[in-house]
């Protein structure tokens, strides 16, 4: 199971290409031969999968009824822009330009792991999104994390 860890601070070139930090490279030691796939995120934002995520990904969604509207559209958003990329010889994956602009990406960008997933930013959008964190994070911990036992403070 990929547990990606760390924010990292990154320039795009002018031809819209990102160097991966060694640190986020060490890792990924089998994503890096199998490949990632690029996307859209929730936000404006884009997210890079491992393949092997993204394919667990897809069949939990290609298990929804594609009968249903809602779940039509959810499926076209979700899957609109998806591109498969890899790093290049020099360690660099290529931001295709439509993706980039979606997000906003300017040359500075932050890399953030989330879990299985490394979410991608406009470095601005990235700090701007946590001064509108919830003043009290506690509460928001306990919103989310309530029903569970242990607990970052009682694991």
């Amino acid at each position: 199971m990929i547990q990606l860890l760390g924010e990292f601070d990154c320039k795009l070139d002018a031809k819209g290409r990102l160097m991966v930090p060694a640190a986020l490279k060490k890792q990924l030691p089998e994503a890096e031969k199998e490949g990632f796939i690029i996307n859209r995120g929730f936000e404006k934002n884009l997210v890079i999968y491992p393949k092997s995520v993204w394919n667990e990904v897809l069949a939990e969604v290609s298990k929804l009824n594609t009968y249903d509207t809602e779940v039509r559209m959810f499926v076209r958003s979700f899957t609109r822009g998806a591109t498969e990329i890899n790093l290049d010889a020099a360690g660099r994956v290529l931001i295709p330009k439509s993706l980039a602009e979606y997000a906003g990406l300017g040359n500075d960008i932050v890399l953030a792991g989330q879990l299985d997933k490394i979410e991608v930013w406009d470095k601005k959008s990235y700090e701007d999104i946590f001064d509108n964190v919830p003043e009290n994070f506690a509460a928001l911990a306990q919103k989310v994390m309530g029903g569970k036992k242990g607990g970052a403070d009682g694991v």
